[in-house]
């Protein structure tokens, strides 16, 4: 009987500490997306205040902050769920400028129309996922060299098949990249006083649709709380009888997955491609990952967050641009002293964390 007691004693000590570890997870993870929500506030709100004059006041410039964005949006997704698992993948601007160059190959030269252009995207995505997922999960290599050598490789096969930039060449998918969604009852007046409705990309759609379903994914569903559990410690989560490395594969899969859908939007919206095509997009999305409040270290983040790093970026990029400032080195130092700023919040709430 004693021992019967004692076991169920431990039981309810494991059972209060596993709640006590979830709620304080929970709680980093809300403070570091109320920062990042409120940044973005404060920095829009500054923006319509101080610089009206320069469109900020128009509530189309908040449209277009999705418009150029979206498919940023849904990169840094899957950049926050490797990120979540403790990994890292850098090869996404490799894979988007090959998804970009390959489609517009097909589409001009072999007769793809826009849905067979969609799956070879996401194939290419698939095939980078599975293959770098399988290095570092299986085989255990750094996945920040796996991931080099996947943007060294992109990169190389885009010059293998077209040296130039080249552009789309395809009436059909040009008439449906260039559609808008309109949106009712909301608009500004221009300078002629005619009404101009506001305009939404119709990728803007899928990149809220993505952030949504993934909020779901990992809050919702047993792979979700398996990527955090392998990011907050991978021993233990081995322990609770999660496979450690098919959910670090499974993570890299799905970052392939939704850096195939981040490239094809980025075809849909700049309708080009070339070697040099979003270099460092990996660069912007770990950015907006970070600010929006995932840890490097892995187990805390939250989608949510990564859309409002998105957000917060742009807005910072358009207000340096606003100013007048044309040297392109502001928007980098701006962006430098928001990571900073994350990195170190991070750094205090993983020293508390460890005391």
């Amino acid at each position: 009987m004693s021992f019967l007691n004692k076991a169920q004693g431990t039981d309810h000590i494991v059972s209060f500490q596993k709640k006590l570890k979830s709620k304080e997870a929970l709680t980093d993870t809300a403070f570091l997306l109320t920062i990042t929500v409120s940044l973005f506030i404060v920095i829009y709100i500054l923006s319509i205040v101080f610089l009206g004059d320069k469109g900020f006041s128009k509530i189309q410039m908040f449209f277009n902050l999705f418009n150029e964005n979206a498919a940023l949006i849904v990169i840094a997704c899957g950049l926050s769920i490797v990120m979540i698992t403790g990994s890292i993948d850098i090869s996404v601007g490799g894979s988007t400028a090959l998804i970009c160059t390959s489609c517009i190959v097909c589409l001009n030269n072999y007769g793809f129309n826009f849905f067979t252009t969609l799956i070879l995207a996401l194939a290419i995505g698939l095939m980078f996922g599975a293959v770098q997922g399988f290095l570092v999960a299986y085989l255990e290599m750094q996945p920040f060299i796996v991931t080099l050598a996947g943007m060294f490789l992109g990169r190389g096969l885009v010059a293998l098949i077209e040296v130039n930039q080249i552009q789309v060449d395809n009436a059909g998918f040009e008439l449906l990249s260039g559609a808008r969604i309109q949106i009712p009852f909301l608009g500004d007046i221009n300078k002629k006083g005619v009404f101009i409705q506001s305009k939404l990309e119709y990728g803007v759609i899928v990149a809220i649709i993505i952030v949504c379903l993934m909020f779901w994914l990992l809050r919702k569903t047993k792979l979700g709380r398996s990527f955090y559990a392998v990011g907050g410690n991978p021993q233990s989560a081995m322990m609770l009888g999660i496979n450690v490395k098919r959910t670090r594969f499974n993570a890299h899969l799905l970052c392939g997955l939704l850096a195939g859908i981040g490239g094809f939007l980025y075809l849909f919206h700049t309708r080009s491609g070339s070697v040099q095509q979003a270099t460092g997009l990996e660069m912007d999305a770990i950015a907006a990952s970070i600010i929006g409040g995932t840890l490097l270290t892995g187990g805390v983040g939250n989608i949510f967050g990564t859309l409002f790093g998105v957000l917060t970026s742009g807005i910072v990029l358009l207000v340096v641009t606003a100013i007048g400032s044309q040297d392109p080195w502001w928007p980098q130092i701006t962006r430098a002293a928001m990571l900073c700023f994350f990195i170190v919040l991070q750094s205090v709430i993983c020293s508390r964390k460890k005391k």
